[in-house]
């Protein structure tokens, strides 16, 4: 390295150094050429992996951003590179996800020329990104690069993107010092924990809903203990089902799509909602009609770590900005006594839950959410499982117990083709946890091309598509809505467990549940990547209701 000229490529990676960013998802592209001859002399620090598309590196960036609250870090070429990981992006904005996304652009004398691939990033990414910058001058990389940091990480994390022109990251600098600076995290007031005591004193009917990002597993356990000792039910919002123990007599179940209809009804008739961390978006609201906009028929308290986001949907009746970790180690302090007067609310709505997530039989041989049974009776507690979007995560969600934070990694943006990326991101944050990846047909082909990323670098996940031939969710509502014109749904697909083998994965085929166990454990047992394919009955489109159902009701 000494050999070589100091550039901007070096002055980026050094900057990725400091802020001791230990993995680097990428596409290579010649427009940061620079910045890959930088990495080469760090790989004892940073581990570089090399994507078969750009949606993949940044869905595993976004993926790690959520694992270790760090910034997840995406490298790719502009214009098609860019276009390509802007899902990425999307969805770590929406969940409110720490990630910076260096793109490479043409030269600087060349801006303006529409030369090739050519993007205005300010323009593309500002209703996607946090903050968006373009460097002018190769002497402000450092400066820029510490405030990507310091601007994903404070408040409502978030995304970052940096376009580096490739003469800027050509040109010879200095070296400058970089002094990585600690992420702006809020914490509650002392009147505003005395303000939610007197609140809570007088609810008869309370319910704490969690979510968002910014917790940590002292602060899971720390609510538990909390939840516990006050008596509190507590669901999740939609997709954060880890801020809690199901196990927890406290909780009272997820609150998101396909929501229990008696705790959808606990949430209206709640007199007091704390919601603590989540944006309260349209999922976890049912369409902004459980809590209605702009001011609830329920008393709410809304705790969020984005000073923005407090006011912006709802007018909370208490808003208190804080980070959920910051506001349960607050909450250690602060006491209702009310846990005699809500226990019959609370032993009811578990009463709910528990009966709900007992599985239930749909058409065919494979019963889908016995497998979650077989996995929450057999797994560590500290399995990870990643998904995308589609009606076959219903039965995820319903019957899985998510036993340990960190432990449920899914896009709250409902993008599909996350869940086989963000599990290869998640094995490699966590090499000595077991990661599943849980795809529907449609989804695991949007981005099953990873499945080469995790040979190459043996990155031993087990991936199950969940096969029934078509775009289940879609078909579902146009069953609802365009009864009998069946339209553009319908899928004819590979054979999953040759398309693994093609790739060098371990490919296996289950059409039963005893199959599909008997394929689990051999995977498991052989310790390598490797893919189940599990066919589903077309009739079972969800837990509640099969296409036949469907149809009857129109």
């Amino acid at each position: 390295m000494a050999d070589q000229p100091y550039n901007g490529g070096r002055a980026v990676v050094d900057a990725l150094v400091a802020h001791r960013a230990g993995i680097a998802f990428c596409v290579p592209g010649e427009s940061y050429l620079p910045i890959l001859d930088a990495l080469y002399d760090v790989s004892d620090k940073i581990k570089l992996i090399t994507c078969r598309h750009e949606s993949g590196a940044s869905n595993m960036a976004e993926a790690y951003g959520k694992l270790t609250g760090q910034p997840g870090i995406c490298l790719v070429t502009r214009g098609p590179g860019a276009t390509n990981a802007s899902i990425g992006i999307h969805t770590a904005r929406q969940d409110s996800t720490p990630l910076i996304m260096l793109v490479g652009q043409v030269a600087t004398h060349q801006i303006g020329y529409e030369a090739f691939q050519e993007v205005d990033y300010k323009k593309m990414f500002a209703p996607l990104a946090k903050w968006v910058e373009q460097v002018e001058d190769v002497k402000d990389i450092p400066e820029v690069m510490t405030r990507a940091f310091h601007v994903a990480l404070s408040g409502r994390p978030g995304p970052v993107v940096i376009a580096l022109p490739e003469d800027i990251l050509n040109a010879e600098c200095p070296p400058a010092k970089i002094k990585p600076q600690a992420p702006d995290l809020a914490a509650p007031k002392a009147e505003d924990l005395k303000n939610l005591a007197a609140l809570m004193r007088r609810a008869e009917k309370p319910l704490v809903i969690l979510g968002g990002s910014g917790w940590s597993g002292e602060a899971v356990t720390g609510f538990r203990d909390f939840a516990e000792r006050e008596g509190l039910p507590a669901g999740c919002a939609f997709r954060y089902q880890d801020r809690i123990d199901p196990r927890c007599d406290n909780y009272v179940g997820d609150i998101g799509i396909g929501i229990n209809p008696k705790l959808a009804a606990m949430v209206r008739e709640a007199d007091v909602i704390l919601a603590l961390g989540p944006r309260l978006g349209e999922m976890t609201t049912s369409g902004y009609t459980l809590l209605k906009p702009p001011v609830p028929e329920q008393t709410l308290v809304h705790v969020h770590s984005g000073k923005q986001e407090l006011g912006r949907v709802y007018q909370a009746d208490l808003a208190i900005h804080s980070t959920p970790a910051n506001f349960v180690a607050a909450l250690k302090a602060v006491k209702f006594g009310k846990k005699d007067d809500w226990a019959g609310w609370l032993q009811s709505a578990r009463k709910d839950y528990l009966k709900w997530s007992e599985p239930t039989q749909n058409p065919g041989r494979v019963q889908v959410a016995e497998i979650y049974r077989y996995f929450r009776e057999t797994l560590p507690d500290d399995t990870i499982f990643t998904n995308g979007a589609g009606n076959y995560t219903a039965w995820l969600h319903r019957f899985y117990h998510y036993r340990a934070l960190g432990t449920q990694v899914a896009p709250t943006s409902g993008a599909m083709g996350y869940g086989v990326p963000a599990a290869i991101a998640a094995k490699l944050v966590h090499p000595e946890r077991i990661v599943i990846s849980c795809s529907g047909d449609g989804c695991f082909l949007m981005t099953g091309q990873e499945l080469a990323t995790a040979v190459q670098y043996n990155v031993p996940v087990i991936f199950l598509v969940f096969n029934n031939s078509m775009y289940g969710t879609i078909r579902m509502h146009q069953e609802k809505q365009f009864p009998g014109r069946v339209s553009g749904t319908d899928l004819e697909n590979p054979n999953f467990m040759e398309l693994a083998k093609a790739f060098g994965l371990d490919g296996y085929f289950a059409d039963s549940n005893q199959g599909f166990e008997a394929a689990f454990e051999v995977a498991l047992e052989k310790g390598g990547p490797a893919l189940i394919e599990i066919i589903v009955d077309r009739e079972a489109i969800s837990p509640a209701a099969t296409l036949s159902d469907l149809k009857k009701r129109v």
